[in-house]
């Protein structure tokens, strides 16, 4: 049962009845998928998943974020589109404990499809009947659309103008399009919304967001998922 004191919007993942009949299907014989049989804590405003690539984060991240209601593509649990659909169905046997309450606002960020969000938040806009904006609320001011700016300017202004207080927020490698202090700018920012009463769920290859203060690391490798100090991650010691 949710511990309803909680303050975070996610508490707990687990993964209940996976087909692990078969070790050798996909995602189902990644350690780190078959490690959420004995649950995932999320005990902290701020959670990373860092591991080589093919460990499982993105698709761990994607599950998660679909069980949670969003777009499997990314976006608001509002946004429906779909250019292809590539994601498992490890969301379907994914058990999500919420602490009892709904968050205001939530987004699911993956900076490979962001691209096609703006897309799908444009066709929507070109609606007779839709007012206002949607795109304002991403780009800050009236009119204009994300597409004009550059793909990190869209990212930042992602950060800034559409994500709010007391939001459930799962982010895919947000640094893909960010430089180095783009990124200490992010950092800033994951603090004030932090808090304001924000959770976060990232994925992320960056020594740079991993420096957060206060942050939950989790490694993912041929172990399983092992919560790790920042010193001692891989990637920071090369």
């Amino acid at each position: 049962m949710a511990r309803l004191s909680s303050p975070f919007w996610l508490i707990h993942v687990g993964c209940r009845c996976p087909p692990f009949d078969e070790p050798t299907a996909y995602p189902y014989h990644l350690p780190a998928v078959q490690a959420l049989v004995r649950g995932l804590a999320l005990t902290s405003a701020v959670t990373f998943l860092v591991g080589e690539n093919g460990s499982g984060k993105s698709t761990i991240l994607e599950a998660i974020a679909v069980a949670c209601g969003f777009n499997a593509e990314g976006g608001s649990v509002n946004l429906r589109f779909s250019t292809k659909a590539t994601h498992s169905d490890l969301n379907k046997h994914l058990v999500i404990t919420r602490n009892g309450r709904t968050p205001k606002s939530g987004f699911f960020l993956r900076a490979e499809s962001f691209y096609n969000v703006i897309s799908a938040l444009e066709d929507l806009d070109a609606e007779p009947t839709l007012a206002p904006p949607l795109m304002d609320g991403y780009t800050g001011r009236r009119g204009g659309t994300l597409h004009e700016r550059s793909h990190g300017e869209s990212f930042w202004d992602l950060f800034m103008n559409r994500f709010g207080p007391n939001g459930l927020y799962i982010l895919d490698e947000p640094e893909s399009a960010l430089s180095p202090q783009r990124q200490l700018a992010v950092i800033c920012r994951l603090h004030e919304l932090v808090q304001a009463g924000c959770q976060f769920i990232i994925a992320t290859h960056s020594p740079l967001l991993l420096a957060y203060p206060d942050a939950r690391i989790l490694l993912l490798d041929a172990r399983g998922i092992t919560e790790t100090a920042y010193d001692d991650l891989p990637l920071v010691q090369l």
